[in-house]
């Protein structure tokens, strides 16, 4: 696929959102790469990855490799995506202690408008499209009641392990990588690793995080592949079930004091009317819909450049 620096400039864009929002507890990168038109490239691309590649670089140099490997893509998003984790981490910890209302409000409209272009993208609906929507969201909503474990300081391997099973939530739309490390305890851990810059602990989270990317990417490649409307049915009930995690008034009903610090480990959703203290309700709304109308403008901008490439 022939692609101009500007096309380049904008995939990276879209993964410093994908980085953003994994590191959110209840936002998944997926997410944003379903709705920023990337995620059926970013799953092809990566589950093509495998050794008949360096046959390719034996015969017909690294250039011909680098080509097939689509190495241009994957080097201008997941840039992205790492410029992002470096640097925006400590923005959207500070925004979560500080301002949570506002910044899940805002996280709330970006996934629910969506939620609408996923719809559009399943062609053909039947009563196993609907079963199959319908499983999904119970699962993602199931996962979003959990209690989150407590945060204490884990071996390498754990890390490792950690950092294999969250990247296969990174990469399901609505399921959340950061809060499955949340749940398995171990957000705290590599949160500290990486704002501390910690490189032992970062090696063995990102080891795990290419070996479990590398090897779920191609059971969701060859679902594409075989049951495209189904796979897209699941994922539009993992988004539809995450919205119990994203929605911005809580009420929080168990605490653990870790590092003398207090952190909820269990919370549910209730109406702004509910809410203990100032809702920010009026707040709320221009923040939800600053996010609805950045999708808006995501697709526009998006059926703009694809009506471009046509022509």
């Amino acid at each position: 696929m022939d692609r101009s620096l500007k096309d380049y400039i904008i995939i990276f864009l879209k993964g410093l959102g994908m980085g953003a929002a994994d590191s959110v507890p209840g936002v998944s990168g997926g997410t944003i790469a379903f709705i920023s038109g990337i995620y059926e490239e970013l799953i092809t691309t990566i589950g093509s990855i495998n050794l008949s590649l360096l046959k390719i670089w034996r015969r017909g140099g690294f250039g011909m490799m680098w080509v097939k490997l689509n190495g241009n893509f994957l080097i201008a998003l997941f840039l992205g995506v790492v410029v992002s984790i470096f640097s925006l981490m400590r923005v959207a910890n500070y925004m979560l202690e500080n301002h949570p209302i506002l910044i899940w409000a805002f996280f709330f409209g970006l996934v629910l408008a969506s939620i609408w272009f996923v719809f559009k993208a399943i062609k053909k609906w039947h009563l196993g499209t609907a079963i199959i929507l319908l499983i999904s969201a119970v699962i993602s909503y199931w996962l979003t009641t959990l209690s989150a474990g407590g945060s204490v300081e884990h071996s390498v391997w754990f890390l490792f392990l950690s950092g294999a099973i969250a990247v296969i939530a990174m990469i399901l739309p609505g399921i959340s990588g950061a809060f499955i490390l949340v749940l398995l305890g171990a957000y705290q851990d590599i949160t500290e690793a990486v704002t501390e810059l910690d490189i032992k602990k970062i090696f063995f989270v990102a080891a795990g995080i290419i070996i479990g990317l590398l090897s779920f990417s191609k059971i969701l490649k060859w679902l594409f592949d075989k049951y495209e409307t189904l796979t897209l049915a699941a994922l539009t009930g993992f988004i539809i079930g995450s919205l119990n995690k994203i929605w911005p008034w809580k009420k929080v009903l168990e605490t653990k004091i870790i590092n003398e610090k207090v952190h909820i480990t269990d919370e549910k959703s209730i109406w702004p009317t509910h809410f203990e203290g100032d809702p920010k309700t009026i707040s709320a709304l221009v923040f939800f819909l600053i996010g609805f109308l950045l999708i808006l403008l995501l697709e526009f901008a998006a059926k703009k450049m694809r009506s471009s490439h046509v022509k």
